[in-house]
């Protein structure tokens, strides 16, 4: 959804040349799906497609699977996924009516449910009405992370890892790769959104193993990065006061991690100054599904920013 049209098809050709024929998108990625239609209509029934519907009524439901349908140049989706929604819908539920009803009429393959946050992950797992399970999965994950894991691959359930690069945050994708590799039962989605990205990704195979150099570079990583961390989710906005929340509250990552200069600019500067305005209302809390508290990270980052704005913090 960040790059235009034409170089979007020229990606999405790029991948299916090389054998990547799996591609998630959403309803929600603004025109996101109108590309993967342009670039694949020709060859459909080659590929696999997974999109996504955030409603949470049944009117709703059946308008979003139309506009997905149409956007996508196709008369069936391979998996249609609930998106992020406030609940895990149930048998008993006229929302998981219509998506079976979906099923039933061929408009869909197969049923999934992507969420942020664990306790919705474990009801889907529990209930035994989905086929696959989006979730964060990277090296960064924890502990709860990997149970779930096992618990797809034991109850058979598909898991599709979201924000395998850690929202943007892991640098080295080579490790990343061979973490997700030593996974049968995980596909990655890794965001790629240049064709260099894509490059990398298809430089590495099952061959690409988990060395001691790449796991000190996980360490490292986990060690700075901690767990009290923005994954960049975006779930915590709009903010009342107009905070750019997403990037405020992982400034102090993006300045250490990356080229520190093209974020202390003046406009970067006005960006982070307006975190000041932050009422601590909570609603940001309320919608993190890592339950952080982001006014209390908002005000750390701040900090840190001026220190290195005013070079009492070297980068």
């Amino acid at each position: 959804q960040r790059r235009n049209e034409k170089d979007s098809i020229e990606i999405l050709n790029k991948a299916y040349e090389n054998g990547i024929d799996f591609y998630d998108t959403a309803r929600f990625y603004t025109d996101s799906e109108e590309k993967l239609g342009k670039a694949f209509e020709d060859i459909r029934e080659n590929i696999y497609i997974a999109t996504k519907t955030g409603m949470e009524t049944p009117e709703e439901f059946w308008n979003d699977l139309e506009t997905s349908l149409k956007n996508l140049r196709t008369d069936y989706v391979d998996l249609y996924q609930f998106h992020n929604i406030s609940f895990c819908p149930k048998e008993e539920d006229d929302l998981y009516k219509a998506m079976l009803e979906a099923k039933e009429e061929g408009l869909i393959k197969h049923i999934g449910l992507t969420t942020h946050k664990i306790t919705i992950a474990h009801e889907a797992l529990d209930c035994g009405l989905y086929e696959t399970l989006q979730y964060p999965f990277s090296y960064l994950s924890g502990e709860e992370e990997l149970k779930i894991v096992e618990k797809c691959r034991q109850m058979d359930v598909g898991f599709i890892a979201m924000k395998a690069m850690g929202g943007g945050l892991i640098k080295n994708s080579k490790a990343s790769y061979a973490y997700i590799n030593q996974f049968d039962n995980v596909l990655p989605i890794w965001g790629i959104q240049k064709l260099e990205e894509l490059d990398e990704f298809l430089s590495y195979d099952e061959n690409t193993k988990l060395t001691d150099e790449l796991k000190a570079d996980i360490e490292k990583d986990k060690q700075e990065l901690g767990d009290n961390f923005c994954r960049g989710c975006g779930y915590c906005m709009p903010c009342p006061e107009g905070i750019n929340i997403s990037l405020c509250a992982r400034m102090s990552l993006w300045i250490r991690r990356f080229p520190s200069e093209p974020y202390l600019t003046e406009e970067y500067q006005e960006i982070m100054g307006n975190t000041l305005n932050c009422i601590e209302c909570y609603a940001c809390v309320d919608n993190c599904p890592y339950e952080l508290d982001i006014p209390e990270l908002l005000k750390e980052n701040y900090e840190d920013y001026q220190n290195v704005l005013n070079g009492k913090t070297k980068v």
